[in-house]
């Protein structure tokens, strides 16, 4: 099979078009084309007034492929990617410990593998879990144990199930596979953004599970971790909390992918005297602008194209009080969310379904934060940090989980919002119009404010007087690494005790949280 890379092809390509430009490139007729399948496609907006995909292609030829590279350029021989499960040799039923993607991943590897694992999540599954962050929305009771950080899926169910990654491990290409033939739409193998949708990656992580089951393995819900027995340094058993009861399973093996928002773990973890650390993450808010303005400022005139979808960006800054701002997790066409998880503390994120159709498009505005700004040299001291943020916010916003809004013309002039312009507020169950300036530490409202003008150079109408800032984003990532062996993945305190994926402070992403748990299985079964 030969890969040919940078095939430029019109918006409204057909499979017609791709071997013509296939034949070209190769300098060979069609005839000699056995078969051709996108694998890689981006979009090329760098010139406005011509858009268009750039594609790798893989194909397949009649005869000849050796002679074929020899003359062409941008080829190379390749083989479809293949992912081998090891075999289980045997032994106790190892634990995993969060159905996040890092959990979801290393329980499908091991239950691939024969291992039977047994999986504990502290939420609901992802029916029930959907019904109790719906009436929160609508006004309802937070439900501490099920909501957008907790439950099956973890805490990327409810946000856009992005799954581009900077990680170039191979596995991730496994990861797609497995996210399509348990129902993600097929494009996300080939789209260089992909992205499944909140809507349709619930009946993913189901289709998962419901595999893993199969397999022989056992997933119970609302089973909360509360402790681990170790003998002779390594583990030999755990507890977990399930209505009510203590219960305890005897395994020489857990997989600890516990996520970012398990604070009461990390303090568990902690007391137990297993090795962590703070780590940095990041601070702000979600800004929040038209769909149409980002669509226009990003393709201009192809602007609504279907093929085109709703516009993303990316951008970084490097503020002159020396800190990161970037945008994250941006959800086109989306919606900001109440992510709230603990009670009389609100946090924020953002949701797309997968027709990224909402009127808005939102984003994380974050600036980089650092155990120095923690105030306190303890392990747990970023958790502090972000509950102080937390709960900051839910007074701002008078109390009841309405989340506190401005327009980020107001809060670049230090100026509470009095009336909204253009943009409306998407997050649920409510809004409070005020001053974000009040909670935030001004090294963070400071950096924000300067991201906020040079972004503006860069995409047309980001800096719009309407946007509106929605605060705050506390989680965008663990502030707290759980300390392992970079060789045998386990921790450097307990043997068979595996720290996973993002939670853990080893992934950043749906993605690179996938990969991690895949590892973390494969170096239990071997």
């Amino acid at each position: 099979m030969i890969r040919v890379n940078n095939i430029s092809v019109p918006l409204d390509y057909d499979n017609n078009t791709i071997i013509n430009k296939v034949s070209r490139a190769l300098r060979i007729p069609q005839s000699n084309i056995k078969s051709c399948s996108v694998f890689r496609r981006s979009v090329d907006a760098r010139k406005k007034d011509s858009i268009h995909f750039l594609c790798t292609v893989d194909v397949t030829l009649q005869g000849g492929e050796d002679k074929v590279l020899r003359k062409a350029k941008n080829a190379v021989k390749t083989a479809p990617y293949r992912y081998d499960v090891p075999k289980w040799q045997g032994g106790v039923s190892p634990v995993v410990v969060g159905m996040g993607p890092a959990g979801l991943f290393a329980a499908l590897v091991l239950a691939k593998s024969g291992a039977k694992p047994i999986v504990l999540e502290r939420g609901k599954d992802v029916d029930a879990r959907t019904e109790d962050v719906r009436r929160f929305w609508t006004g309802g009771t937070l439900q501490p144990e099920s909501n957008v950080q907790f439950g099956e899926g973890g805490a990327g169910t409810f946000s856009d199930g992005k799954l581009n990654t900077g990680t170039k491990d191979n596995r991730q290409r496994w990861v797609l596979q497995e996210f399509v033939s348990h129902g993600a739409p097929e494009e996300i193998l080939y789209n260089a953004k992909p992205h499944i949708g909140t809507d349709k990656l619930k009946i993913t992580v189901k289709g998962i599970r419901e595999e893993i089951i199969s397999l022989g393995g056992r997933v119970l819900f609302e089973a909360k971790l509360t402790g681990f027995s170790v003998k002779d340094n390594r583990v030999c058993s755990v507890q977990y909390e399930q209505h009510g009861k203590t219960e305890n399973i005897e395994t020489d093996n857990v997989i600890l992918a516990i996520g970012h928002s398990a604070r009461d773990t990390f303090k568990m973890l902690y007391d137990r005297q297993l090795p962590l650390e703070a780590k940095p993450f990041s601070v702000g808010a979600r800004i929040e602008h038209r769909r149409e303005l980002i669509d226009k400022s990003q393709y201009g005139s192809f602007a609504g194209n279907q093929r085109l979808g709703a516009a993303s960006y990316k951008m970084n800054v490097h503020t002159k009080n020396s800190r990161g701002a970037y945008t994250f997790c941006m959800c086109p066409g989306g919606k900001v969310v109440n992510a709230s998880s603990e009670e009389g503390r609100l946090c924020t994120n953002g949701m797309s379904e997968f027709a990224r159709d909402a009127v808005n498009s939102n984003a994380a505005l974050l600036v980089s934060v650092s155990p120095e700004d923690y105030g306190s040299d303890h392990p747990l001291a970023g958790v502090s940090y972000q509950r102080r943020l937390e709960e900051a916010a839910f007074d701002l916003g008078g109390g009841s989980y309405s989340a506190p809004v401005q327009r980020v013309e107001d809060f670049i002039n230090n100026t509470k919002t009095k009336s909204l312009g253009e943009v409306e507020p998407s997050i649920l169950p409510g809004f409070t119009l005020t001053d974000l300036n009040a909670i935030l530490p001004e090294y963070i409202s400071a950096s924000m404010k300067e991201a906020i003008g040079e972004m503006g150079k860069k995409l047309r109408g980001f800096n719009h007087p309407d946007a509106l800032l929605t605060g705050l984003e506390t989680r965008s990532s663990s502030p707290v690494r759980i300390m392992r062996n970079s060789e045998t993945l386990q921790s450097v305190a307990v043997q068979g005790l595996y720290p996973c994926g993002e939670g853990a402070g080893y992934a950043g992403g749906i993605i690179s949280a996938a990969v991690d748990g895949m590892k973390c299985a494969e170096k239990i079964i071997k």
